[in-house]
This record gives structure tokens, sequence and C-alpha cells, in this order.
């Protein structure tokens, strides 16, 4: 029997390294290729040995497909592809290919040029692994080869985050990222032809139900799938409105920079960071604020570059202005300098990265966390082991990595000083090398986490569950008990049968193969001039004949099939014989049969014919001696197959007797 396997390599009751291996069809398909932020070892990677114990991975996998440029998405691609070892496309779309070498490259000068971190993908490893890269437009189809095909619909989540839909045979999957889900008439995805009847594989990576002020809503047909697999980030979660979280995060920094307060709030640098910037620009220009708010540098010109570049990727509004305003070009954002954090006064900074787990963002925490007046604001998750995930779990004391250095600015001979420091302060090492300590940091100012996440929360994933309508339910991208949770409340309200795999674990669901079948417009016209409208939730019987022809089935009429197949009609007619004690002869059986069926069936047409039979519709009764039995007579009642049903009726109408003759 044909099976569905599904296995996560990252991802699996964990949120980050996201990673799915999919089998269907024969074909082995891997979705993102994600690290993990939260380690500094190996752990960052997913498990790849899963793929395949033996044997190089590009005879095994099929092709590789990121959905968005997110780190946990795509962060292990060049070590997969060049230290692991991959040669077989890479497919993403545009945005994506052009954003995410740029994100890879900024990352790996914080692990390796900054931290010294050893068995880490080179700069020439980024650009070895984005020439295997294919990219996609939206709504294109692409033939892999010759039994696989892939297409890409909108997700919104970031710029170019796409959902991808599989197809091999009678068999698809569609996987989907954290996009900004909308409402649309009828379904989640508008698609350009009516889906098949085929088995689906429905896959959400990351995706949020509610549209933003930047990018449009992700759509996606209601396919019916076999399997949906779901991030479940926020399983738990059910967000406030998205204008009262608007409306409580300017409040919070306008009264942090009144009282003359510091804001830092960490942000990636493409997604998010655009939103509330846009936010904060508005409220700076109607209220008259003075404070600085600043962008890490670089990112700002960065983001616009891409936003211009890629403007249909955005919403209505966007587009719309972006003749007479681009909505990415600030007044009161500024690019940030790193003197600018020991600056005096209040001030607003976007910092990357999002979790403080490294970068610009964690440096200026360790500056400012010291003085209450001041703010970090956490606008998104925070995996485990993260800087974000701690002082978010309510942790004050924080231990820091730091380097002893010599530095000529300073009288002291040596000191300790945090790492990422050293190049802001021109400091040099010592002369026997870097040596490393634990420092301790205490937390004093105010942590706030506002949750701008452009993952969907609980309601949202029971929404697209239940517009989705699969047959079964897999779970990825989650803490183990809040996906429980979920996982309990997808069964009660839709029962279906959910999953959640742990890294490693393999989910495997049989399939029963599908066979489309084409209907005749002529058989189609004859069941709409009954009256009966179409109802997609109440499935409707149609009798004709099914003619295969070059592998292809189609139901038509019979008359139609008798003439394309050349073939003279017989009728088919089926025989029931009712035994009733009846002394009288024929002829006065067959008048009481016609009276008793003519008071009953009122709406049918009834008539005795001349040679003593009874007809009802195509029915025909006839009354007969029994052989043996003087005292019996025996009904002949037979019809054809159109009128199964009235006949069975009325044989078990007769079996009853007839009533007595008055």
């Amino acid at each position: 029997m044909p099976e569905i396997r599904v296995t996560p390599l990252g991802a699996g009751q964990d949120v980050g390294r996201s990673c799915i291996l999919v089998s269907i069809a024969g074909k082995n398909v891997m979705l993102d290729c994600g690290m993990h932020m939260g380690f500094s070892d190996d752990r960052r990677f997913p498990d790849f040995s899963y793929i395949t114990r033996s044997g190089r991975l590009t005879d095994f996998l099929d092709c590789v497909i990121i959905s968005h440029f997110h780190l946990d998405h795509c962060g292990a691609l060049p070590y997969f592809s060049e230290m692991v070892g991959y040669d077989g496309p890479i497919y993403m779309t545009q945005p994506t290919q052009a954003i995410c070498p740029i994100l890879l490259e900024d990352y790996r000068k914080i692990a390796v040029d900054k931290k010294g971190e050893a068995n880490f993908f080179t700069s020439q490893m980024i650009k070895d692994c984005m020439k295997k890269v294919v990219a996609v437009h939206l709504h294109q189809t692409v033939q892999v080869d010759d039994e696989l095909e892939i297409k890409a619909y909108y997700a919104g989540h970031v710029l170019g985050a796409a959902m991808f839909q599989i197809k091999v045979g009678s068999e698809s999957v569609v996987y989907t990222v954290s996009g900004n889900l909308g409402h649309r008439k009828g379904c989640l995805v508008e698609e350009r032809e009516e889906a098949p009847p085929h088995h689906h594989i429905l896959c959400q990576g990351d995706y949020n139900m509610t549209p933003d002020r930047h990018l449009g809503a992700a759509w996606i047909d209601k396919c019916r799938p076999s399997l949906l697999i779901t991030e479940s980030t926020y399983a738990t979660t059910i967000r406030d409105s998205k204008r009262c979280r608007e409306r409580d995060f300017l409040k919070k920094v306008h009264e942090t920079v009144e009282r003359g307060g510091k804001v830092l709030i960490p942000v990636f640098a493409l997604g998010r960071a655009q939103e509330l910037c846009i936010l904060l620009e508005t409220f700076w220009e109607r209220m008259d604020l003075k404070a600085p708010i600043y962008f890490s540098t670089g990112l700002t010109e960065k983001a616009n570059h891409y936003y211009k570049l890629f403007i249909p990727w955005t919403n209505q509004k966007i587009r719309k202005t972006f003749v007479q305003r681009n909505m990415f070009e600030f007044k009161h954002i500024k690019a940030f300098d790193r003197a600018f954090a020991d600056s005096p006064g209040p001030m607003v900074v976007f910092a990357t990265p999002g979790m403080l787990h490294a970068g610009q963002s964690l440096q200026i925490f360790r500056k400012w966390a010291g003085n209450e007046k001041n703010m970090v604001i956490m606008p998104g998750y925070c995996v485990q082991g993260t800087v974000g995930h701690k002082i978010l779990s309510g942790q004050r004391k924080l231990e820091m990595e730091g380097r002893q250095v010599v530095s000529p600015h300073l009288s002291l001979p040596a000191l300790w000083i945090p790492l990422g420091w050293v190049e802001a302060l021109g400091t040099t090492t010592c002369a026997d090398g870097p040596h490393t300590a634990m420092l301790q940091l205490e937390v004093k100012m105010q942590v706030e986490y506002m949750s701008f996440s452009a993952h969907a929360d609980a309601k949202g994933i029971m929404q697209l569950v239940g517009q989705a309508e699969p047959e079964n339910v897999l779970l990825v991208h989650g803490e183990a008990k809040k996906m429980e949770f979920l996982k309990q409340k997808i069964e009660q309200e839709f029962r279906v049968n959910c999953y959640m795999p742990a890294n490693g674990e393999t989910v495997t669901l049989p399939t029963s193969p599908s066979i489309p079948v084409g209907i005749s417009l002529g058989l189609l016209k004859r069941e709409m001039a009954q009256g009966l409208l179409p109802d997609a939730k109440k499935p409707r019987l149609l009798h004709g004949t099914l003619i295969m022809k070059d592998s292809n089935f189609r139901l038509v009429s019979s008359e139609q099939a008798l003439k394309e197949l050349g073939l003279a009609e017989h009728q088919l007619r089926f025989t029931c014989r009712v035994h009733l004690h009846d002394t009288r002869k024929e002829q006065e059986m067959a008048m009481r049969v016609y009276n008793h069926l003519k008071s009953v069936l009122k709406d049918h047409c009834v008539q005795h014919l001349p040679d003593g039979s009874v007809t009802v519709e195509s029915i025909l009764v006839q009354a007969a001696a029994h052989s043996e039995d003087p005292g019996t007579k025996v009904l002949l009642v037979s019809w054809t197959y159109q009128d199964e049903e009235l006949g069975s009726y009325l044989t078990s109408l007769l079996k009853k007797g007839l009533p007595q003759a008055s």
C-alpha cells in the first residue's frame, strides 16, 4: 500500500532548526535547513544522518526547498551542501535567494570572526551553496524531474516567504511557512484551477493568520490534504487584538523615553523590524517627539533596497503609495553607530539579532542592562539557550563570557571585558593570546515581552485546520507540552489523528491511491436538469458508464457510451417473486394490486395494462398461479437498475399483503 513518511530532522518537539524530510510516492524532499540559535556546537544543525545511512545525499534526495530567509529555516544550508555534501537543486523564491546569503554571511562573521568558532562554513561556501539555488516565481510550476513538480504561493510572514506545493503523480504536498493567512471568500488560498482529488500533505512551517502593515495575507487552496504539517510555536497562546498590542507598545516606549531611559528592541534585519519601524515613525511624527530612533548600521539601507526591489511582495497599501512615497524611507529613524550606545539621554534602538544571542543587540544589552530607567522590549519568540529566553523567563543574573585584553587607552595592565566589546574599545589581546572567563551581569532594566511575532497563535492554527479539512495533522516547530495541548484540541474538535514526532522519529501514513475521473458535460447537465443544486458537503450519486481510454477515465451517460463504443443497447431487469395466499383468479388478483398501489403511490404513474399486468414507472408487476398450490398466487415484480430503490420499496410493500376487499 502507498504511504507517506515524515521525519523531522529539526523542529520536532522543538523550536528552531526547521528541517523536515518527506518521502512521498518514491520521492524524497527536504523542507528547510535551519539552525538552532540556542547552541554553539554541532547541535545547532539538524541531524542529517537520518536522511541516509550510506551513499551520497544527492543520490537519495530529489531536491531541497527553503521557505524563507530566517536562519532557523536556512541557517544550516551552506553546512549541509558544502560540508556534509549535497549537489542537488535547492529551490527558493527570488527575494529569499537575494537576502539569504547576506544573513548567512552576517551570522558567519559573528560566529567565526568574533567568537572564533571552528567547524563552521566559510564565505566561499556560502557563495558555492547559492550557486545551486533555483529561483521560482509565484504560481510558476517547476518540473524537478519527469514525476516531481513544485509550485510556490504567497505566504506573507516575511519578504519572499512562500508556500510550496509538491506533486508526484496523483499525490501532492503543500509546505507552507509562517504567513499572514488572510480571509478570502470560500478558501484559504485561491488557486487558479480546481484542486484534483489527490493525496496531499499540507505542511505549515511558520504562519500568521493576520495581515500586517507591510506584507499581504497568505493564501492557499482548500485542498483537503491527507496530511497537514503545521507549526505550533504559540500552541497555547491566544493574542489580543493587533491594535491593542500596538497601543501598549507605543505607550511603553513613550513612557521610557519621557523619563530619560533608553529602549532596546532586538529584531531580525527584515520582517518585524520594518513593521515596528513604520509604527514608531508614524507615532513620532504625530506626537512630534525629539528622542532619536536608531537602526543597526547598514541594515536600514539593505532593507530599503530589497523592499524597493521586491515591491510586488508587499501589501496593497505599500504598493499603491510607493510611487508617491516609499514607506521604508524614514524621517525619524537614523543609522546607529556604536558610540551612540554610550550617549546620555533617551533613545530607541532597533538592533540585530532578535533573540539576544549574539551581535550588536547583545552588546547594547550588556551596556544598558544595569540601569533601571532603561527597557528592553522582546517583540518575538526566543528559543531556549538564548539570552532573550533567559530574561523572559525571569532570570536577572546572567553569566557572560569575557576575554582578557590589554588596552592602550586604559591605565590598567589587563582586565576582563565581555566578548564583542573588544573592537569597540580598540583593545588588543594579551601577548600569550586571548583568555576567557565568565562574568556575571545583573539585569536591572525593565524587560517586556510584546508579541509582534509573525507566527500563528492557537486560534489561527485551529482556524487553518478547520479550513484545510485535512485527514491527518502533524505538529512541528513547538514545545512538547504546548504541542500536546494543541494535539488534544485538534483531535477533539476535528476528529482527525494528530501527530507530534520528536526529532528523528518517523510518522508513516498509509494512503489510498486516488484515480481522477472526468465527467461528461452532458451527464452534468442531465443532473442539473433535475433541479438539485450542487453542495460540496453533501456527496451526490451519479449514474453513468465508466470508460477507460489511454489510461484516462471518464464517466458518461449510457447513451453516449453506446454511441462512442458502437454497441447495441441491452436492457437488464431485476425480478423478484412475492407469494400471496389468494384463491381468486389472476385477473382479479392483478386488479387488487392495481387498486392498492394506486391508493398508496399517489405521486407515481400507476397503470393497469390490457394484458392484466400493472406498471409503476419502469416497474412491471404480473400475477401468475402457483404451480403446486392453487390457493397461492405469485406476483412477479421486475425493474431496471435505474428504479432499483422504487422496485425494492414495491416488493416490501406487496410482501405485507393486500387489503381485504370490502
